[in-house]
């Protein structure tokens, strides 16, 4: 099943970052082969980007760790997801980046490698190892936690409020109408 960036404009709409992610697809440098923005209209790069940088591999490492074998498109999918949560959040995007900063300095330590460069058996080892795969989610609190709730719980949450993510598991009714499309087509009977 291929993520799409309309996927990931779809899972920041469910999260109420509609404006930040309209303006991350609207935003894209389309010559890149990520598609990643690379500056401002002016030339200057911004707080976002910089930040974007430093955090799209470790992202897209983990999302290939946590998101099922079948998925396919994970990278501009992760891409645009990402740079769209954090644009104009400097205080979540500073979260973001001391998640990944603690990921990759265990990844360091423990592998001695960067994390976006393991395989994927070692990245999922640092994760476990880190204790993010059982820690609940807390953006204040240990390590662990941080990481749950900046990384892990981020990706799963694009991935499951995706079109694209919804029908894997399920979940294909549009927000607002449990009894799915149909219901939602066709007035009450």
């Amino acid at each position: 099943m291929e993520l799409t960036r309309r996927d990931a404009l779809a899972a920041l709409a469910g999260g109420s970052v509609v404006g930040g992610g309209g303006a991350a697809a609207i935003g894209r440098n389309e010559s890149e082969p990520s598609g990643a923005r690379t500056e401002t209209d002016d030339g200057s790069s911004t707080a976002a980007d910089a930040a974007f940088t430093t955090v799209r591999d470790p992202l897209v490492a983990t999302a290939r760790v946590v998101y099922p074998d079948e998925i396919t498109g994970i990278p501009r999918f992760v891409e645009t997801y990402a740079l769209g949560r954090i644009e104009e959040r400097e205080k979540y995007r500073r979260g973001v980046e001391r998640a990944v900063a603690a990921i990759d300095d265990r990844a360091e330590s423990w592998y001695d490698g960067r994390y976006a460069s393991l395989d994927a058996e070692d990245r999922d080892g640092v994760l476990r190892e880190m204790g993010a795969d059982t820690a609940d989610p807390d953006p204040e609190g240990s390590t662990a936690e941080r990481v749950r709730y900046y990384v892990v719980n981020e990706l799963l949450y694009a991935l499951y409020t995706s079109p694209a993510g919804g029908k894997l598991v399920g979940l294909e009714n549009p927000q607002g109408h449990p009894g799915g499309h149909e219901s939602y087509q066709h007035g009450p009977r």
